[in-house]
């Protein structure tokens, strides 16, 4: 049963426009987020057995999805169709894409293979913004500085060093594609860039949008990659396995199509994963903020492959999702709303947290007023109150203005943000960890390169907001650009799945079934079945194969 303080309770307290003083609180951040958050805990790690990183500390639930068997055998692919090409890029958002743009006018040929169609992905959801040192206030010193502490100083420096650089260009590069952003004067003139300060940053760094940033980013990208010659996209044609050549290195990968139920062989030069984070496999029972593919496909068939992964017990949990009502459990509240000044309340009408210290921090002390009865609950569903009525109160208009998917969220739970607080609880939010790369986005597989959520090294055990909008296209314009210096290079001989064959004599000597297969592609409750959709159960005959464009 949920303990906390009644709904109606809570809201009687609640006084808006009262804006409480915040509780003093002698707590440190370790022990705070080593009694709460979900990364820790006696149950919050298990040693992978098998594969580069055996012995490492894994979260169960990835672990189990890591060390899979695969979905398909060589029989299941007789008959399929071939296919060659410079550069294939497995994954649609804005990783995918900055990629494909960079290698694309590199000179290479380019395929870009995604399980939804072009932009469906948590690229599109991202609404607070975007990081970039531009003020006079700022510089690249400071973010980087700002990165590396709020990652605990796990991540990487040459690598933040080489994204906080990347960033001006980055901004000037968008607005070059078309891309809006919010100016301080609104006059047809226009003005200076407006600047916000986020969680954990020590100056106003993010640009932005309104606050649907991500979906007017990804807007611009899908429009230039499909004017991009050299571009092929393939809507609906997830990967289920890589292709290895004969020295264990990556020769392209074995796609889906959902449409002709098919799969093709796809033989590449350079391979870039850009599949996004694992969201969708609802990791420690939480619910989530990320898009319906978000299943770990990149991460899965990465490390089958024998590329290194890091972090790989490290999450973030956004604290501002919808607690309530529970059919929106998860959607994202954006972390805008806390920079523009809206605070957190308790059931006891206390403000318990500095709402501007990093993701890791805030979504703890909620975690912690919940567990010890000082949350709100509403019909079963725990959380705290989101304070945006006394926001609106200070700022007259703002919710129209500058928040509008926030009135758009607020209109699906059924509530006058203006009137009523929402009830949030962190939701499953971003994947820390994930493939080991160099500079170049370049794994320690020969041919596979990695960008986006996928990969490891940026953020170390917690992102700043507006730095994963910021690493998509620093990463991704980067790897496109090094994956593409390859399409000169003679293509590997020998294409195939040897390396499945290889893994499963490791899962039988490691005492693990071979029964559970992944990459999962789709949530438990899409109740897809890659098998059964392709004939390739015994009692079914093989499709023919089809066109896959």
């Amino acid at each position: 049963m949920t303990v906390g303080i009644p709904y109606e309770t809570a809201r009687r307290r609640y006084q808006p426009g009262s804006s409480p003083a915040l509780r003093s609180d002698d707590t440190s951040v370790a022990a705070l987020l080593k009694a709460y958050h979900p990364d820790h805990g006696a149950n919050a790690r298990v040693a992978l057995q098998v594969g580069v990183n055996r012995g490492d500390p894994c979260q169960p639930d990835l672990a189990r999805h890591l060390q899979a068997n695969a979905l398909i055998d060589d029989v299941d692919l007789a008959g399929a169709q071939l296919v060659s090409t410079d550069v294939l890029i497995i994954g649609g958002g804005g990783a995918g894409c900055a990629a494909a743009l960079s290698a694309a006018q590199q000179g290479a040929r380019v395929i870009v293979a995604g399980k939804l169609r072009l932009g469906d992905s948590n690229t599109v959801m991202a609404e607070g913004g975007i990081q970039a040192a531009i003020g006079d206030d700022d510089s690249p010193q400071l973010h980087f500085e700002d990165t590396l502490r709020a990652g605990h100083f796990c991540a990487d420096p040459e690598l933040v060093a080489q994204m906080v650089m990347d960033g001006p260009d980055v901004i000037r590069w968008l607005i070059q594609l078309g891309m809006a952003f919010d100016v301080e004067d609104e006059r047809p003139a226009g003005g200076n860039l407006l600047r916000k300060k986020p969680g954990g940053a020590s100056a106003a760094r993010i640009l932005s949008y309104r606050d649907y940033t991500g979906l007017e980013m990804m807007r611009v990208l899908r429009e230039a990659v499909y004017l991009e010659p050299g571009i092929d996209v393939w809507n609906r044609c997830p990967a289920v396995e890589l292709l290895s050549d004969e020295r264990g290195g990556c020769a392209g990968a074995v796609i889906y199509n959902l449409e002709w139920r098919t799969f093709v062989l796809v033989r590449a030069r350079s391979v870039i994963l850009a599949t996004g984070g694992a969201g969708r496999l609802h990791l420690n029972a939480f619910p989530t903020s990320n898009h319906y593919g978000a299943t770990a496909d990149g991460l899965v068939l990465a490390y089958r492959l024998g590329a290194r992964l890091r972090e790989l017990d490290s999450f973030q949990y956004h604290p501002t999702g919808i607690a309530w009502p529970p059919r929106l459990a998860g959607g994202l509240i954006s972390e805008a709303a806390r920079s523009a000044g809206a605070t957190l309340i308790n059931g006891e009408g206390e403000r318990f947290v500095d709402e501007l210290q990093p993701r890791d921090v805030v979504a703890s002390a909620i975690l912690r007023e919940c567990a010890q009865g000082r949350g709100i609950v509403r019909d079963g569903q725990a959380g705290v109150f989101l304070d945006t009525p006394t926001l609106e109160l200070a700022n007259p208009g703002i919710l129209a203005q500058r928040l509008v998917t926030l009135r758009h969220l607020a209109h699906k739970c059924g509530i006058d943000p203006a009137r009523e607080p929402f009830l949030v609880y962190p939701t499953l939010h971003y994947q820390n960890g994930g493939v080991a790369i160099d500079t170049h986005g370049a794994t320690n597989v020969p041919g596979l390169y990695c960008a986006g959520e996928l990969t490891g090294g940026i953020h170390g055990r917690n992102r700043l907001m507006g730095n994963a909008l910021l690493d998509i296209l620093s990463m991704g314009r980067r790897a496109g650009r090094s994956a593409a210096e390859a399409k000169g290079r003679v293509m590997a001989s020998r294409a195939s799945i040897g390396h499945v064959h290889a893994w499963q004599r490791e899962l039988t000597l490691a005492g693990l079934s071979p029964e559970f297969k992944a990459p999962q592609l789709f949530p438990d409750y899409a109740h897809f079945d890659l098998r059964a959709a392709a004939g390739l159960h015994p009692d079914a005959p093989p499709q023919a194969p089809g066109d896959t464009r």
